[in-house]
C-alpha cells in the first residue's frame, strides 16, 4: 500500500450527494480481484456514452463532454471534492481500488458511508470529513487551476489563500497511512513474535503439527 504524507494537487469537483459504489465502479467490473486496472472504468456510466465491459479498451470510447473527469483542465488531479454520504450502497472494495487506480489520493466530503470509509484506509486513500459549510466554501472558491495542499502529518487542508482547514483522523489509521501499512503489512511487523509463538505452540501441542 502506498504511504501518504502530503500532496498538493488540482481539485476535481463532483457536486453530487449520495454517490453510491455502483456509480463509482459498476457491477460488471467486479469479476476481477487484481486491485489494478479499474481506473479507466471509474464512474463509467457517467463518463462514457456507451456501456463499459471488463477488459474493454477505453481509449476510443465516446465521452460525455459535460462530466468533469473528461475536462482536460482536471487532468492529473489527485483530490476529489464531493458531497455527503459518498460511497454509499454495496460494500465493494473495488470502489476505492478504482479511485486509487485513476490517481486520486484524497477525497473530501461532509460524510462517507462507513464501509467505504474503512476501505479507503485499507487501500491507501485518505477520506477527509469536513463540515458541510467548509465543503460549501471550497466549492465556491473553485476556479480553473485551483489547488489544495493536504498534509496528513499536520491534519490540515491549505487553500491557495493560505487558509488552513483542520481535519480529524483516528491515530491508528493515521499511523498506518503515513507508513503505508495495510492489514498484512501491519501483521508482518510482528513476524518475529509470531514465529516464536508458533515454535512454542508446536512444543506445547505437537499433535497439531503432525503431517
Amino acid at each position: 500500500m502506498r504511504a501518504f504524507k502530503t500532496t498538493t494537487s488540482l481539485v476535481v469537483p463532483l457536486d453530487r450527494a449520495n454517490v453510491d459504489t455502483d456509480a463509482i465502479i459498476p457491477k460488471q467490473f467486479l469479476k476481477s480481484i487484481r486491485r489494478n486496472g479499474f481506473g479507466p472504468y471509474l464512474f463509467d456510466e457517467w463518463r462514457y456514452e456507451d456501456r463499459g465491459e471488463p477488459d474493454m479498451d477505453c481509449s476510443n470510447r465516446p465521452l460525455k463532454k459535460d462530466f468533469m473527469l473528461n475536462d482536460p483542465k482536471y487532468k492529473g488531479a489527485q483530490i476529489l471534492l464531493t458531497r455527503e454520504n459518498f460511497g454509499c450502497g454495496s460494500s465493494r472494495e473495488h470502489a476505492p481500488w478504482a479511485l486509487d487506480d485513476y490517481g486520486f489520493r484524497v477525497i473530501i466530503a461532509p460524510s462517507f458511508a462507513d464501509i467505504f470509509y474503512n476501505n479507503c484506509f485499507k487501500n491507501g486513500l485518505l477520506p477527509i470529513v469536513l463540515e458541510a459549510e467548509m465543503v460549501d466554501s471550497l466549492f465556491s472558491e473553485l476556479t480553473e487551476g485551483y489547488q489544495l495542499t493536504v498534509s496528513l502529518e499536520q491534519q490540515t487542508i491549505t487553500t491557495p489563500a493560505g487558509r488552513a482547514l483542520p481535519f480529524n483522523i483516528d491515530e491508528n489509521r493515521k499511523f498506518r497511512l503515513l507508513n503505508g501499512l495495510d492489514d498484512i503489512a501491519l501483521t508482518l511487523q510482528e513476524a518475529d513474535k509470531i514465529k516464536i509463538y508458533e515454535q512454542q505452540r508446536a512444543k506445547r501441542a505437537p499433535w497439531l503439527f503432525v503431517d
